[in-house]
């Protein structure tokens, strides 16, 4: 997974250059040619030779969809239609869905996937428009239906999407229904069929046996009222905060894990470099995961919180930084998740996207080791159809100096100056009250996590079932 790699790397990684060449430069008859962490004065004096060209990067297909029916008559008109349509319960994952849609995180598409689109999705990873050119789009978008709402629904070709509460959220027009051939889609995503993937779970495993594809009208923006709507910044919202603050480069870094010392080192750094290439005001998009997570990450409230420690307690800096949430379920499908990842920044406005050891990936439900191979995620990224105009910019390692006592990049030459933490020992430590070596985390934001894990003592010693690592070790912890 991106966020943590410093904490899962077992072995050195070698440093990589950022890419030979800016992408989304707007002259692309000028793009460099040279690596240009490799020689950043070089590459500096290149660019102000031409002056970098400020602006944000477009999004797919040149301009962002809003599904959202605009407040007024054309809503309450809406709303009325509704009324008459056949229902489809949307489970919580469908909702973050239409949420992503709606706002047009997956721009340019207009709904959830028809047969067409879902096969390319599936098949291509990628959709081909109109004109013969071609977007990414890694991980099909879907709503499944059982045999009795297929039933239900008939020869209609509308139907209204309501929540848990039977509250309309949106209509689903000029719709098609397929077959949902869960084995193959399972397969094509992960690459494998194992049991206990969590997204497959949640989602997928209990899902009914079609699909059904249309064109979506939003009643409302979403909301989920849970103090932190503030933080679910559109798109088009992102793009209007950057040009608020003048950035002529945007770098994103998506985490669902806290951050440490070592994140902020090469968010920072990330951002030293971008000046030394010529960039005025590059911004940095941290940008939290806020759709479904497994049951053992740290949830997004707990996240926000320690997001907001290490700004107040200047480890990243706030004139510089804007934290969003991202309002997509995690599927850990590694090389084919962060190319959802990738893409749906690309539309937020981002033309750097930082990319660490096994990106979107996790351990084998059922064997010893990782899923997917560390360093695929950031290779397929560089080759991935549709993602072209991005610039992918892959982690450098780091990792505790115990002689600075501080986060430092890892020095293969110096091995034994270096401790890598594990997530393992991150949560042992945070479960137990210990404080973790000086300079790994800021203080407050380390106390967060304490809470965090406080409160998950708390749950388990009221004969809570709690499923996390370590659940029954903090339930003997309690006993002692």
């Amino acid at each position: 997974m991106a966020s943590m790699v410093t904490f899962l790397a077992k072995t050195p990684i070698p440093t990589t250059p950022f890419p030979n060449t800016l992408k989304s430069d707007p002259f692309p008859r000028s793009r460099l040619s040279f690596p240009l962490f490799a020689a950043p004065r070089r590459a500096a004096r290149a660019i102000r030779s031409r002056r970098i060209a400020c602006g944000l990067i477009e999004p797919d297909e040149g301009q962002l969809v809003n599904l959202v029916v605009p407040a007024g008559p054309a809503r309450e008109g809406r709303r009325r239609e509704a009324a008459a349509l056949p229902k489809v319960r949307l489970s919580r994952v469908d909702l973050e869905w239409v949420h992503v849609l709606s706002e047009g995180w997956a721009s340019p598409l207009q709904g959830f996937m028809r047969e067409s689109e879902f096969l390319q999705a599936l098949h291509f990873n990628s959709l081909r428009l109109p004109d013969g050119s071609v977007v990414n789009m890694s991980i099909p978008i879907v709503l499944a239906i059982d045999d009795a709402q297929k039933k239900a629904i008939g020869n209609q070709r509308k139907v209204a999407l309501v929540d848990a509460n039977n509250k309309l959220v949106a209509i689903l027009s000029d719709i098609e229904i397929y077959k949902h051939n869960k084995e193959e889609r399972i397969a094509r995503t992960w690459g494998t069929t194992a049991e206990g993937l969590p997204y497959i779970k949640e989602a997928i495993k209990n899902a009914g046996n079609w699909l059904i594809g249309g064109d979506l009208e939003v009643i409302e923006p979403i909301k989920y009222n849970d103090g932190l709507d503030q933080y679910r910044l559109s798109p088009v919202e992102l793009r209007e905060e950057f040009l608020r603050r003048n950035a002529d480069a945007v770098f994103a870094f998506q985490l669902r894990n806290p951050v440490h010392n070592g994140h902020a080192l090469l968010m920072t750094d990330t951002r030293k470099r971008l000046l030394e290439m010529g960039y005025r005001n590059p911004i940095l998009l941290l940008h939290p995961l806020g759709g479904f997570t497994k049951a053992d990450d740290v949830p997004l409230s707990w996240r926000m919180k320690q997001h907001e420690k290490v700004l107040e307690e200047g480890v990243l800096d706030p004139e510089t930084t804007v934290v969003a949430i991202f309002p997509s379920p995690m599927h850990y499908a590694g090389p084919t998740e962060v190319q959802w990842h990738a893409k749906s920044r690309i539309n937020a406005g981002a033309n750097f996207y930082i990319v660490g050891r096994d990106p979107a990936g996790m351990k084998h439900p059922k064997e010893d080791r990782d899923l997917y191979d560390a360093d695929h995620g950031k290779k397929v990224l560089s080759m991935a159809p549709g993602l072209e105009k991005l610039n992918i910019l892959p982690f450098k390692v780091a990792a505790y100096n115990v002689k600075k006592q501080k986060m430092d990049f890892f020095d293969p030459y110096r091995p034994q100056d270096f401790v890598f933490i594990s997530g393992t020992k991150m949560r042992d430590l945070a479960q137990n009250r210990k404080d973790p070596p000086d300079g790994f985390m800021c203080p407050g934001g380390w106390k967060v996590l304490v809470e965090y894990y406080e409160t998950l003592l708390e749950t388990v010693s009221n004969g809570a079932v709690a499923h996390f690592p370590g659940a029954r070790k903090l339930g003997a912890f309690k006993q002692q």
